[in-house]
């Protein structure tokens, strides 16, 4: 079903992209990707990729505004009185695109019997559905975290498609620290009893809670939690093990509770093992070689205090990239919010993207 609010040029919908073969050869029936569009159809398109439990709605709407709706609308940095916008659901996610909830052709859920994929698998996923849209090139690609891994495999798997690459907050490979904090998330989630090996009916809340908590410990710095909780007690200490003492454990415990009612456990499961598996160097002769095949300018931003993809890896990307692109730059944003800097504090860092979108011809 499409939606169409033709006062603001926005569009949501499902494209189907037929038969899709994942990276494994994998063979996924009647594929299906949700969006979201936004702005002037005639307008130069920013293809925004979402991160690992975000979705379609970067914009959204007055009454559910989306992620990243401080960044994107009428007048603000993406300006989309100027811009097309379009963003989609990630092939495997639980957003409308085709994942492990939807049917498997027989009347079935496909559960874990949902194929492997991968963020190339993502990436080609979206190009078919941009080009039944009738996108044949964009001028800017934007993401963070997941979303920052896709614009980096956008740049090598298509070198001609977009003049602007701009990934946040992540790198040219996960690196072995950040496989440990999913492989704790995997862990919680798969030995919940009502995980049924993937088989459940209703979310296994429990492990699907902890994998969100351990999440939000890595999205953020020591000095963000430090300077808002402020040890501030809660529930007071030392009646039972289950009580929030502190104003953080009520926090976690709030994140946790919120998400299982959103996202659903395999999905999450399924986007770990693709966020592992991210390395451009796979079959490629190694990351820095793979960096050279990208023609489009690129932008990097990185967020002090981010300790799953520190900025010295994204500073090496623009240095060995200024030697293969028109443009390469790396800019380090100073916040104590660590990973999640790309997803808050606009006023910080917007203007370089609207800047950076405004200067590419």
């Amino acid at each position: 079903m499409i939606k169409e609010e033709k006062s603001v040029c926005k569009t949501y919908g499902e494209m189907d992209i037929g038969s899709f073969t994942t990276e494994l050869g994998a063979r996924i029936r009647n594929v299906k990707i949700a969006y979201e569009r936004i702005g002037p159809k005639d307008a130069p398109v920013i293809f925004v990729c979402h991160a690992l439990t975000g979705n379609q709605y970067a914009v959204g709407d007055e009454e559910q505004p989306g992620w990243w709706s401080g960044l994107i609308g009428k007048g603000k940095h993406i300006d989309t009185t100027k811009w097309q916008v379009i963003t989609m659901n990630v092939l495997g996610g639980c957003n409308g695109s085709t994942g492990p909830l939807s049917e498997d052709g027989d009347g079935n859920k496909y559960g874990v019997k949902f194929p492997f994929i991968s963020v190339r698998d993502i990436v080609n996923s979206h190009y078919s559905a941009l080009k039944r849209l009738g996108i044949r090139n964009v001028h800017a690609i934007i993401g963070g975290s997941l979303g920052g891994m896709q614009v980096l495999e956008w740049g090598i798997l298509y070198p001609n498609f977009a003049k602007l690459l701009l990934p946040l907050a992540t790198s040219p490979y996960l690196s072995d620290f950040g496989i440990a904090y999913n492989t704790i998330a995997r862990f919680a989630i798969t030995n919940d009893p009502n995980w049924n090996e993937g088989n459940y009916e209703g979310n296994p809340t429990i492990g699907l809670s902890i994998a969100r908590m351990i999440g939000m410990i890595s999205y953020r710095s020591s000095e963000q939690f430090n300077a808002r909780f402020t040890r501030e007690i809660r529930e007071g200490w030392g009646n039972n093990h289950q009580e929030s003492s502190y104003q953080i454990e009520s926090y976690l415990k709030y994140q946790g509770e919120k998400f299982i009612n959103r996202f659903d456990a395999n999905s999450y499961l399924y986007l770990l093992k693709a966020m592992d598996h991210h390395d451009i160097g796979r079959k490629r002769n190694g990351w820095r070689k793979a960096l050279a095949t990208i023609k489009a300018n690129i932008v990097a931003i990185s967020y002090k205090g981010d300790i799953i993809y520190p900025s010295n890896v994204l500073n090496e990307v623009g240095k060995i990239c200024q030697h293969n692109s028109q443009t390469a730059k790396h800019y380090e944003i100073d916040t104590i919010f660590g990973h999640d800097g790309f997803l808050v504090e606009f006023e910080k860092w917007g203007h370089l993207i609207e800047e950076e979108l405004n200067g590419i011809h």
